[in-house]
């Protein structure tokens, strides 16, 4: 039994704030601002100027590629493709395996103005496969080793670019298909331990990962089940697996379906082909629907039917407008009052499209990293889009302000898993009219997570009766100033009540207590 005492956010629906809470047996027992007697003698733990709060959640993560990539290069934060250029010569001289996957390559936040190419990455590493993926996770470049080998597979698809390398829509998908196939799998569960200890550094208890990226027999999405259940230190794991196909999700007790990949209604705005309504600006580009409305209705009133929870990515205003139709259509079909379905990403939404979000309950798990992203300046958004429509990106406050309900998410591996950040974007939106208070950026990050995956009424909030799973912030987010939310720390991350620890058991371990474990929530 522990007693926290000092500034403790429960973060409930009234933003009830008190001085103390009592842990026991892995749930909280006790809140208020009086300690009983009874709790006298148990172990305290004082604050100080520390602030606790509930565990963050990130709503939408592709934790395989997130784990794969974490595990290999990251060149985000290059300044230029010389500078990506070099860091991939190091790497390639001293790593072991076959083919390398590499993460994070943007043609706006370079001196360059433009992606590396294949001949580029053939001047550094001739002789191994290189698989570069872009930031936003929907394109990639190739070198020559890796491209002989996926031609066949890849050379009547769109998308298809062998001069410079790049490969986005079909082709990128074909290949991130054989690129995954490759990895060992106890490579990849050993890198899901690792990225789960990351995510818990920045005090995530819950992870809605997206699963199903190609592997043979969608194998990602059971060791990902696996992992989930396998975990021994509190941390918690929900799949959404990414298919159109609904008896794929039935069949492996899934509650919920939905993510991108097959599930991506449209592409992106970093490689142009996010669904729009309108060309984008100096073009008759308007980008790319991946799937007829017909198929997205079917899909989606399948699903509902079969008592799923769904999700889909859409990006452009045409991509939303689709998913809204959609999912309106299928609660026509067979209404559900408490289905939780949501579009992910939402990025430029309509009025006509909010509309039905708020009518029929659609949530919306946001990501708040892509406001003012150095992998896609607003300088260049601008551009693609023209002045109206940028004002009109991510409107967080209109979201609130209708109801919807938003969680907070970081796409990783596009972006790195840092809910501090999403945060502080949450309250500094670049457009000052769409930024929220700091109460809703944080029950975003928590609340509205848990409640995205029916886990609300054990976590989320720190209430008497729920799970202790809670984060040490090294400041109190309420007495710093709005601007400098970006400050705050994450000291500590208990879940059920004891200080995070790492996986204790190996992969094959973890996988085997994870296949036996078939009472865990996932």
């Amino acid at each position: 039994m522990k007693v926290f005492h000092g500034t403790i956010l429960t973060l409930d629906e009234n933003n009830t704030i008190v001085s103390y809470l009592v842990e026991k047996g892995g749930r909280i027992v006790f809140t208020g601002n009086t300690l009983p007697d009874n709790y006298q003698n148990a172990e305290l733990i004082e604050l100080g100027d520390k602030a606790l709060i509930p565990s963050f959640a990130d709503t939408h993560i592709h934790f395989a590629s997130f784990a794969t990539f974490h595990a290999g290069l990251n060149v985000m934060e290059a300044t230029t493709n010389r500078q990506i250029l070099e860091w991939l010569r190091a790497y390639a001289a001293k790593a072991k395996e076959k083919l390398l996957i590499t993460f994070g390559a943007s043609p706006y936040s370079v001196e360059e103005g433009r992606l590396v190419t294949r001949e580029e990455l053939d001047s550094v590493c001739p002789d191994k496969p290189v698989f570069m993926v872009k930031y936003d996770g929907h394109a990639c470049v190739v070198n020559t080793a890796l491209l002989r080998k996926v031609e066949s597979k890849v050379k009547d698809l769109r998308g298809y670019h062998p001069d410079t390398g790049e490969m986005n829509q079909e082709a990128f998908f074909a290949i991130s298909d054989f690129v995954t196939n490759s990895i060992p799998l106890l490579s990849l569960v050993k890198n899901m331990q690792k990225a789960a200890d990351f995510m818990a550094s920045k005090g995530i208890g819950m992870i809605h990962t997206v699963s199903g990226v190609g592997f043979t027999g969608d194998m990602d999405v059971d060791l990902e089940r696996w992992c989930g259940r396998g975990f021994d230190n509190g941390m918690q794991l929900r799949v959404f697996m990414q298919t159109m196909q609904v008896k794929n999700a039935v069949k492996r007790g899934l509650p919920r379906i939905g993510g991108c990949f097959a599930c991506a209604l449209d592409g992106c705005f970093g490689s142009a082909d996010a669904a729009m309504n309108e060309p984008y600006e100096g073009s008759d580009n308007s980008g790319v629907l991946y799937y007829t409305d017909a198929q997205v209705e079917a899909f989606c009133k399948e699903a509902n039917r079969a008592g799923l929870q769904i999700e889909m990515h859409a990006i452009g205003d045409k991509a939303f407008d689709q998913a809204t139709r959609a999912l309106k259509a299928a609660l026509e079909d067979c209404p559900r009052e408490d289905h939780r379905h949501a579009i992910i990403h939402d990025c430029l939404p309509t009025e006509e499209g909010i509309r039905i979000c708020k009518e029929y309950h659609i949530a919306m798990p946001v990501q708040t990293a892509f406001i003012n992203w150095r992998q896609e300046p607003d300088a260049y958004l601008e551009q693609l889009l023209g002045k109206e429509r940028c004002a009109r990106l991510n409107p967080l406050k209109t979201f609130a302000d209708n109801g919807i309900v938003m969680g907070a998410g970081s796409d990783g591996p596009c972006t790195s898993p840092d809910p501090i950040a999403w945060i502080y974007k949450a309250c500094n939106h670049s457009v000052k009219e769409q930024s929220v208070s700091v109460y809703e950026a944080l029950r975003m990050c928590t609340y509205n997570g848990y409640y995205l995956s029916f886990d609300e009424k054990e976590r989320g909030t720190l209430e008497k009766g729920k799970y202790a799973d809670m984060a040490v912030l090294s400041e109190n987010p309420y007495a710093v100033p709005v601007e400098e939310l970006g400050r705050l720390k994450v000291e500590q991350l208990y879940l059920q009540g004891e200080k995070y620890r790492s996986c204790s058991k190996g992969a094959v371990a973890h996988i085997l207590a994870g296949m036996k474990n078939k009472q865990a929530k996932i």
